[in-house]
């Protein structure tokens, strides 16, 4: 018989070699390793504060963008004209494959005939120290700006002739449960009753639940805005309102009306794109 070893035949090769103990460590110690960093990974996400803005849903970020307002309305004092409603868009993309959505709440300031700078400065100083808020001009006019921490931006910007609005950002989040602001409506105020007269003399039947914007001040205290989007035509005019006003008006303007009554101030808007009518009290 031939000792060739015949075509497409394979010879024996016979046991299997033992896996040496060497590649059993390494196996062992990649696995201990794996398992480590993903013992590290759950115990980071479950106790360490957000490292990005994509860590913190929109949900969890409301209280804070809540409390920055608070703390707008309480610097600016007086100056504040209305609480405008909490906007929340989606649509925006955290990942290619993942969306998000944005939160963001403002606040609308007067300032007197050329005190736009003396306005913005004064609130940055009366804003908390570690918001390091600061004023500056740029081509578009006077800006504000403040961290108010967490990933929350807030800005002052232009909003008409002698009007800023404060606006608190989260930026793209994840949705989570979404935004549920807090129930600091309370009893209603004195902007009820100031809403109600203002359009008593307008000529414009008061709204038996106008839409109500509510911030809770540093103090405990609640600032509050009523609102009618009633579309008063013809009927904004300025020369009803003035017998309302202890003293001169806040605000003149082409686009803007401001008074104050003995406890809230009164803004009759007829802006294009957004023509309302809104009553305030502020930490009240």
């Amino acid at each position: 018989m031939s000792g060739a070893v015949q075509t497409g035949y394979a010879p024996p090769t016979g046991p299997d070699a033992p896996v040496p103990s060497r590649r059993r460590w390494l196996l062992a110690a990649t696995v201990a390793w794996a398992l480590l960093l993903a013992l590290l990974a759950w115990t980071s996400v479950r106790d360490d504060p957000p490292t990005v803005r994509e860590q913190r849903t929109l949900s969890e970020a409301g209280p804070l963008v809540d409390r920055a307002v608070g703390e707008l309305v309480a610097a600016a004092g007086g100056a504040v004209l209305e609480l405008t409603p909490p906007q929340v868009e989606r649509g925006c993309r955290l990942t290619p494959l993942a969306e998000g959505a944005t939160l963001s709440r403002s606040a609308v300031v007067a300032a007197a005939e050329g005190g736009e700078r003396q306005l913005l400065d004064g609130l940055a100083d009366r804003l908390p120290e570690d918001w390091r808020a600061g004023v500056r001009t740029t081509p578009d006019g006077l800006r504000l700006r403040a961290d108010a921490g967490e990933f929350v931006a807030v800005t002052g910007r232009p909003a008409g002739e002698r009007r800023f609005r404060l606006t608190v950002d989260t930026g793209c989040r994840p949705i989570g449960a979404g935004y549920r602001h807090a129930d600091d409506a309370a009893a209603a105020g004195a902007e009820v009753a100031a809403l109600a007269d203002a359009l008593r003399v307008l000529g414009v039947p008061a709204e038996t639940e106008p839409e109500l914007v509510t911030a809770r001040c540093p103090d405990g205290r609640v600032a509050r805005t009523v609102r009618s989007d009633t579309d008063l035509g013809l009927k904004a005019q300025v020369a009803p309102l003035a017998p309302l006003a202890t003293g001169g008006p806040v605000l003149e303007t082409a686009e803007a009306y401001a008074y104050r009554t003995d406890r809230a101030t009164v803004l009759l808007d007829t802006s294009a794109d957004d023509p309302h009518l809104a009553a305030t009290t502020v930490c009240s």
